[in-house]
């Protein structure tokens, strides 16, 4: 049954029918991090909430190509105009060259997201890498009359390109007003306006982080990788443009000037963007100072986390709050994830132990017919992972009905919930079994003992001897360990 997707498109304001350009092919671009620090929870947001997006538009047979840039040139502090880029910063601090800080922090980046399960996108180009595709962009940018040159500077020249189009049109903002305040200005700095934005900075003496261009030597502005980068992957109109909510202003509205600006018209058809990470109200972020790394909730090694968090703890938390809505971290919040991750996984592990009966009951054949449905109606509706999972929630209630002989299933049945419940959970919403971490170690390693224990209390309650059964199950309890009795014998859970 095809899916009607529709998606929240920040420049129109409403939900969207998701219709390609060139279906079936589809060209995603999203903004990837600059890497000058050891990725963060904010930094895990977009990625997973465009790596759901990239695995739900493949399922539904789309031939997807997703491009995320690793910013490593032209980032300056504050995301100004001004200042020292942060990874040549980051660089003279550790007295090391700015590249060496560039790779080290990608290599930290695709291990974080590896641990996430995050897929690797179709391309992942650097900004450094594409210098002369920038270049290109400002020279197209001049010869349309929307830029000036500045002492070796080039300044995109809003109040230009506000004559013929509307500079504010993503984040709604009103620039005439920003122009007209800053008119008194005019003559002081290297800007005609302080709206304008760089489009080419002329590198100081000390600036390591340099390359020739027709004006000076120099590096680009922030703003013009993603829009050169994507037109070179993608063409001069593409699909999705994805990224942080803090985003919208002024990067990406600067990519769409920038677009209009040097090819006549935008080249993005759907601007998406997820709401940010709170730490008590406030964007986590680097520049912030308020950021929790990755590799902390991995190993509990901060002091606002009472413990570790596993990757796939992570990934549940995010998912379980909608893309485009807050969330703010708190213990509470990522202890309620680790246990309803626990409770989905479990569910979906004791599909295998469920009996099969030769019809199913009623209530039980009406929501395993329906669930399927339900759980795509929540991911056509613009992502709705939090409903999804409540969905599949639902579903590790009737897994536990089935198991306690409450409920009857067909072996038919039972197959459309496991793939079901499979596919929503594990290739969709990528959560996945955690492997190797120490209470799986425990649980391979104590398996047989706690069995030979639960024999020897089988045996004490054919014997009638309660006492000895109690005692068992209640050691074993102490231990860490769940048991419980079904009709078909006594099932164990290490207590994670």
């Amino acid at each position: 049954m095809e899916q009607k997707f529709f998606i929240y498109n920040t420049l129109s304001r409403r939900k969207e029918l998701f219709v390609p350009i060139h279906s079936p092919n589809v060209g995603m671009y999203v903004c990837g991090p600059t890497v000058y620090g050891d990725p963060h929870l904010g930094h895990a947001r977009p990625a997973i909430t465009f790596d759901i997006l990239f695995r739900y538009l493949k399922h539904q047979g789309y031939k997807v190509r997703y491009v995320r840039n690793i910013t490593d040139v032209g980032h300056l502090e504050h995301d100004a105009d001004d200042g020292d880029d942060k990874i040549a910063k980051k660089a003279r601090l550790e007295q090391l060259e700015p590249m060496e800080i560039a790779q080290h922090y990608t290599n930290r980046y695709h291990d974080a997201m590896r641990a996430l399960n995050v897929l690797p996108p179709s391309i992942e180009p650097h900004a450094t890498g594409h210098i002369i595709e920038q270049e290109e962009l400002v020279k197209q940018i001049i010869d349309n009359g929307f830029a000036y040159e500045s002492n070796g500077s080039i300044y995109f020249d809003i109040a230009k390109y506000n004559e013929k189009y509307h500079y504010g049109i993503l984040s709604g903002r009103n620039l005439d007003d920003v122009i007209n305040a800053s008119r008194q200005l005019d003559g002081v700095g290297e800007k005609r306006n302080q709206a304008d934005f760089a489009l080419w900075k002329k590198a100081q003496p000390e600036h390591i982080m340099r390359w020739p261009s027709p004006w000076s030597d120099g590096f680009p502005g922030w703003h013009c990788e993603c829009t050169a980068m994507g037109r070179k992957y993608l063409g001069d109109h593409f699909d999705i443009h994805g990224g942080g909510m803090d985003l919208v202003f002024p990067h990406h509205e600067c990519e769409i000037a920038q677009a209009v600006a040097s090819q006549g018209d935008q080249m993005v058809k759907y601007w998406m963007h997820n709401n940010m990470i709170t730490i008590n109200g406030q964007k986590m972020g680097k520049s912030l100072g308020n950021f929790i790394t990755l590799e902390q909730f991995f190993t509990g090694n901060h002091p606002s986390l009472d413990k570790a968090y596993s990757p796939m703890t992570i990934r549940f938390f995010i998912l379980s709050a909608h893309y485009r809505g807050t969330v703010d971290f708190s213990n509470e919040a990522l202890l309620a994830s680790e246990k309803g991750l626990a409770r989905l996984m479990s569910g979906i592990a004791d599909l295998d132990r469920v009996p099969v009966s030769d019809k199913c009951d009623a209530q039980t054949e009406e929501f395993v017919k329906n669930l399927r449905q339900k759980c795509y109606d929540a991911m056509n509706d613009d992502l709705a992972t939090p409903q999804v999972i409540s969905y599949l929630f639902e579903a590790c209630g009737v897994v536990n009905k089935l198991l306690d002989h409450k409920a009857n299933i067909c072996a038919d049945c039972l197959k459309e919930l496991a793939d079901t419940m499979r596919l929503f959970a594990i290739d969709l919403l990528g959560l996945k079994e955690e492997k190797g971490n120490s209470s799986d170690a425990r649980e391979e390693a104590y398996g047989k003992v706690v069995d030979m224990v639960l024999s020897l209390r089988a045996k004490a309650k054919a014997e009638k001897d309660w006492a000895t059964s109690d005692r068992i199950r209640d050691e074993l309890a102490a231990a860490g360990f769940e048991v419980k009795d079904t009709k078909d014998g006594c099932v164990w859970r290490l207590d994670k």
